[in-house]
């Protein structure tokens, strides 16, 4: 793939839309390669993350029920986070690929590339499931434009925020930033960073 960065967020933007909308048809699936594997599997996270929160907000299920969706929000949350690291090192290997090192003056960004599209695959969500709102039956007018406007602020952001995107990667590609991977993981996940978690292993050790 090369590296152009308006192209290259053109196609990931298209890829969380049109995702979005087949999950909500098929199983979630990933045909792609390369970086836009990487991305279509951070972005199945984010999919699979919004509906169980939708569950874990629902009053009508069982305690039970809210452990275990409590538990896969922890796992997809960790998923997510991992995947976002994945995308910045898929595009380090892009770029390092193309002969692309940062200026010796190159600055930091406080937002990486994958944090960016990480938002917009939350975007790509928010905006599906408003369209959804949009379409119901049973609501009426007021609702349709309440709706409708926050729809109209979701593709302002969307736009806002892919335009950043295509700008920040310009800046990487001219060296003139440089993106750094952290490699950072949650510490409630790790049972040896988890105070209850360490703790409850000693007693039991």
């Amino acid at each position: 793939m090369s590296f152009d960065p308006a192209q290259l967020v053109s196609t990931i933007t298209q890829l969380q839309h049109d995702t979005v909308a087949r999950w909500h048809e098929v199983d979630p699936d990933n045909p792609y390669e390369g970086l836009l594997n990487t991305v279509c599997q951070q972005h199945q996270f984010n999919f699979l993350l919004w509906h169980e929160e939708d569950i874990a907000r629902s009053p009508d299920v069982t305690d039970q029920r809210i452990a275990a969706v409590k538990r896969a929000i922890d796992g997809y949350n960790q998923n997510r986070n991992d995947y976002i690291e994945r995308v910045d090192e898929a595009l380090i290997e892009l770029l390092t690929a193309e002969g692309v090192a940062p200026a010796e003056d190159a600055r930091l960004n406080t937002e990486t590339p994958g944090s960016a599209v990480d938002r917009l695959s939350i975007m790509s969500l928010r905006i599906y499931h408003m369209n959804e709102q949009l379409d119901r039956t049973d609501v009426d007018e007021a609702h349709r434009e309440k709706v409708a406007e926050r729809i109209a602020r979701c593709h302002l952001q969307h736009a806002d925020l892919s335009q950043s995107l295509v700008e920040l990667l310009g800046d990487l590609q001219q060296g003139k930033k440089q993106l750094k991977v952290y490699r950072q993981m949650k510490m409630y996940n790790d049972p040896t960073l988890n105070p209850y978690l360490y703790r409850r292993l000693r007693k039991a050790g």
